[in-house]
């Protein structure tokens, strides 16, 4: 960052480089940019008088001239370098004084391992069945039971849930008869309470699951 002279230290140049001293020495001994000293004489003196001494300072040395153009050029750059990194380094305090950094503490608690509860089939005591549905039978009139796997729909479930043997049950006749066959056939359901009281029974035989529609009932 360019160095601010003080009132004192401006008097004291010009007074120095009127005596004589160069520019170039002047910026050693106050430690700053020959550009500095150069903006400062030229605001205390007129631009004539600035003129004469510099043209006096260059007939003392011949190299001045370049030197002095080559150093202010020098001189402005680092200023300009200056005055960035001075806007950056403010941008910096400013954003750390708005956003302190703050240590959030770890969580502490332990992980539940536990099998997760089953949260997709309904249980038979809370299930309201339709009044009236249909069911797929053999000639003998004995159930068609299927495994929960081979439901498209249901194969997100765990894989002791898909190993499930199910019966499934329909709310629409015409959906009943057209995954019907020949050897088999439809039979209506007209009090669907059965379910429940045959529930036991079901479970004996190894079938956990009633498929209906959309919803999964467990017994």
């Amino acid at each position: 960052m360019a160095k601010r002279l003080s009132k004192k230290q401006k008097e004291e140049i010009l007074k120095l480089f009127t005596i004589g001293k160069t520019i170039e020495e002047l910026s050693v001994e106050f430690d700053c940019t020959k550009l500095t000293i150069s903006r400062n004489l030229k605001k205390n003196l007129s631009e004539q008088k600035f003129k004469e001494l510099i043209s006096k300072e260059k007939l003392k040395n011949p190299n001045i001239g370049k030197d002095n153009k080559n150093n202010t050029n020098k001189d402005i750059n680092n200023e300009k370098f200056a005055q960035e990194n001075n806007i950056e380094e403010n941008k910096i305090e400013e954003f750390t004084s708005i956003t302190p950094f703050v240590e959030i503490t770890p969580l502490d608690f332990e992980i539940e391992n536990a099998p997760q509860k089953d949260l997709s089939s309904i249980p038979i005591s809370e299930m309201q069945f339709p009044k009236l549905v249909f069911m797929i039978v053999d000639k003998t009139i004995e159930l068609e039971t299927k495994y929960l796997k081979d439901y498209p729909d249901w194969q997100f479930l765990s894989k002791d849930e898909l190993n499930r043997k199910t019966i499934e049950i329909y709310e629409d006749l015409k959906i009943a008869k057209r995954f019907c066959n020949k050897e088999r056939k439809v039979i209506k359901i007209p009090n669907t309470e059965v379910f429940k009281i045959v529930a036991p029974i079901l479970l004996l035989k190894g079938i956990s699951r009633i498929v209906c529609s959309n919803k999964l009932i467990a017994l």
